[in-house]
């Protein structure tokens, strides 16, 4: 089936085994991994996050790709230790979650600059590393896809088909516009999920559908994060749903034929940075959520589609075209 980049080095995809397509280690906004409580609090944060994922490798998950992206947690030398300890594959990410969390520096970089950033991470390695991402992050900033959200996007476009790695987007508000820029780009949409989609913010369960016809992925990848875990102490954040809500979104395209243009995962933070998150953990994929998908119906067949077989052939890196970063680098230098 080919290869994948994890934080280990590269895999054959059939090792992937189960698979959670949008996780994270410890997110926080840029800026988090400077902040002295958390560099105290690290003891803590190694003994929760080997915890949560032992207990998805217990229950027979093996792979998570973590969604973190530039400047907002990413650790490389922190996950190679969680991933040996713990035996669970990560798959890192190259890009940004979304416009609204670009570090400055790069914020009146080129196209070409951007693409060529997410490349050079893709096929030589990450912040000095030899380690290699394995997908892409992109995303639509909070109140809608702005011009920094389409540069990034068309940047993430160019490396994902010069690499033949998989996008994945936060937020599935103006899911349209953002596959429209990803087709503009030469990008197969196959090759693209649209995250977030079961998340309360920007709603629309007829965009599903055309994410499923267009050939993307709908990203139903916010699992777990239902209004009835919220406390006064700790409410449930603005994106989280009722479960059965979520359910029935998920069963509707499924019912409809879809069940190939889905994945499933949870976006659990294992140790948030710098805010309060509600109890939340990659094991509810398959404790909680996937024991309710069977509960309404769902076959063996299709669970087997939605964890291993989709993540599978998303994360295969796919007919890659280097010459397209560097025909791009020169028109620029010319």
């Amino acid at each position: 089936m080919g290869k994948v980049n994890t934080i280990l080095g590269p895999i054959a995809a059939e090792q992937l085994g189960i698979t959670a397509m949008h996780e994270h280690i410890g997110f926080g906004l840029p800026g988090c991994d400077l902040d002295t409580k958390w560099w105290e609090a690290r003891p803590k944060m190694l003994e929760v996050t080997i915890d949560k994922l032992k207990h998805f490798r217990e229950l027979g998950g093996q792979t998570i790709v973590d969604c973190t992206g530039i400047g907002t947690g990413r650790d490389i030398s922190y996950w190679q230790v969680v991933s040996r300890v713990t035996g669970v594959n990560i798959v890192a990410c190259t890009g940004f979650v979304s416009g609204d969390t670009v570090l400055p520096y790069f914020r009146d970089k080129s196209i070409e600059y951007l693409a060529d950033l997410f490349y050079h991470e893709i096929t030589v390695g990450i912040e000095g590393t030899n380690v290699k991402a394995g997908a892409i992050k992109c995303g639509v900033s909070r109140g809608g896809l702005n011009e920094l959200d389409e540069k990034v996007y068309r940047a993430a476009a160019r490396a994902a088909v010069a690499t033949g790695v998989p996008i994945l987007t936060h937020l599935s508000i103006n899911a349209d516009r953002q596959m429209d820029l990803f087709e503009m780009e030469g990008l197969s949409l196959d090759r693209v999920v649209i995250g977030h989609s079961d998340g309360k913010e920007g709603l629309d369960p007829a965009r599903d559908f055309r994410i499923a016809e267009r050939g993307a992925y709908v990203g139903y990848d916010t699992i777990g994060f239902d209004t009835e875990k919220g406390t006064p102490e700790v409410p449930a954040p603005f994106w989280a749903r009722p479960r059965a809500e979520r359910l029935d979104q998920v069963m509707d395209l499924f019912k409809a034929g879809y069940e190939n243009r889905a994945i499933i995962s949870c976006d659990a933070n294992c140790f948030a940075l710098g805010w309060a998150s509600t109890e939340h953990s990659v094991a509810e994929l398959l404790e909680v959520f996937v024991p309710e998908l069977q509960e309404r119906g769902v076959s063996d067949e299709t669970v087997e589609l939605l964890l291993v077989d989709t993540p599978a052939k998303l994360l295969t890196m796919r007919d890659p075209q280097p010459n397209l970063i560097k025909a791009a680098k020169e028109a620029v230098e010319a």
